[in-house]
């Protein structure tokens, strides 16, 4: 973490001193530059003749060590990965570039090198690598954090990662303290406040992405309140699962509401084939009754039309009206049947007999005898 300078900058609470790692009175961490200069001549003097050092030599060697000290201790290397942040005296002065730059030496400046491009993970709810071609890694539960209350007053299992970055180095250096702490706090109090106004229905099912979405919202926004200089890039839900106590239970109502469902579906599908269907036969019901309506209405009409014309005609010659009536009449109730005409004239002897419904029968031609062929 930046507090405790991991980086290798010069940190401003008491985290390192450039290039030569941690600044004075750190004991056990700055090399002992006396101690190299000693050594130094001692090998100096073994290489030379009589082990003698002095003269222009003495000078020569004096020059090139304040050179290197002076290089190291006025320069600092800014990796690519990092910014450098400059403080003077404990305050904040400016921003360096990665590559070499100029800095005074400790205790006038300091830098610190918080690596800006590194996006940085959290997991909340469990412990452990999520990659799962890593067979040999192991995910443990943390209820403590992965429990949670939805807004119909279930409990669900939640485990999730958060993916963030430096977005502002000074910020995020002299704003937060702990912040891998502060991002862990936020993104499970986001998760919590989400949680809380959501059934767990949606959370569930189809509401993934947008509790992903609002988590990352939040936590945005309340990063921003603390001026942290963190932006979060992304939010993962991982699992999010009833308790392991109550899962089979859960199960089966998910079944069940699902048999509901595709019950509900056929049933609508159902309705939408068959009332078309029964809205066409009575559209044809209606059609036919008023086209039985119209030809009755037209046969009246025409038989009104009829006895009318009959009617005058009938006023004109009565006797030769009512004649034909009752003849044609009779031709239709006849008509059809068998008669049998009797002369009523002909007395008590022999009655005169016309079969004319035999006339009209012709006996079948018989086949002729294989003698006559």
């Amino acid at each position: 973490m930046p507090w405790s300078n991991q980086s290798g900058g010069g940190g401003w609470k008491g985290g390192g001193g450039g290039p030569w790692g941690p600044r004075p009175g750190s004991p056990g961490q700055q090399p002992d530059l006396e101690a190299i200069l000693r050594r130094s001549q001692d090998r100096i003097r073994q290489a030379m003749p009589g082990g003698r050092m002095g003269g222009p030599f003495a000078v020569l060697l004096a020059v090139v060590l304040v050179a290197l000290v002076g290089f190291f201790g006025f320069t600092v290397r800014v990796n690519p990965e990092e910014l450098g942040i400059v403080l003077r005296f404990g305050q904040y002065v400016r921003q360096l570039p990665p590559g070499l730059n100029f800095r005074w030496p400790y205790p006038i400046e300091e830098v610190e090198l918080p690596k800006v491009t590194r996006v940085n993970r959290i997991e909340i709810g469990m412990r452990g690598s999520s990659d799962s071609r890593d067979s040999s890694s192991t995910i443990r539960d943390v209820p403590e954090e992965s429990l949670m209350l939805t807004g119909d007053e279930n409990i669900v299992d939640v485990d999730f990662v958060v993916f963030w970055r430096i977005a502002d180095a000074p910020n995020y250096l002299f704003n937060i303290e702990d912040p891998e702490g502060t991002v862990k706090d936020v993104a499970e109090s986001a998760m919590r406040d989400v949680v809380g106004r959501s059934d767990i229905e949606p959370i569930l099912t189809e509401a993934r992405a947008q509790t992903e979405a609002d988590v990352q919202a939040l936590m945005q926004k309340i990063l921003d309140g603390y001026g942290a200089g963190i932006q979060v890039t992304q939010v993962q839900l991982q699992k999010v699962d009833p308790p392991l106590q109550v899962i089979d239970a859960f199960r089966d109502v998910q079944a069940a509401r699902a048999d509901q469902e595709r019950l509900q579906n056929e049933a609508q599908a159902y309705a939408n084939r068959i009332i078309p269907e029964a809205k066409g036969e009575a559209e044809r019901i209606l059609q036919a009754a008023q086209g039985y309506r119209d030809q009755v209405i037209a046969e009246s009409k025409g038989e009104a039309d009829r006895f009318l014309k009959v009617y005058e005609q009938y006023k004109k010659a009565p006797e030769v009206t009512r004649r034909r009536m009752f003849i044609d009449t009779m031709e239709k109730v006849l008509g059809d049947t068998d008669k049998v005409i009797i002369d009523g004239k002909a007395g008590t002897g022999v009655v005169p007999y016309l079969p004319l419904s035999e006339f009209g029968k012709r006996p079948a031609p018989t086949a002729p005898a294989e003698g006559q062929q």
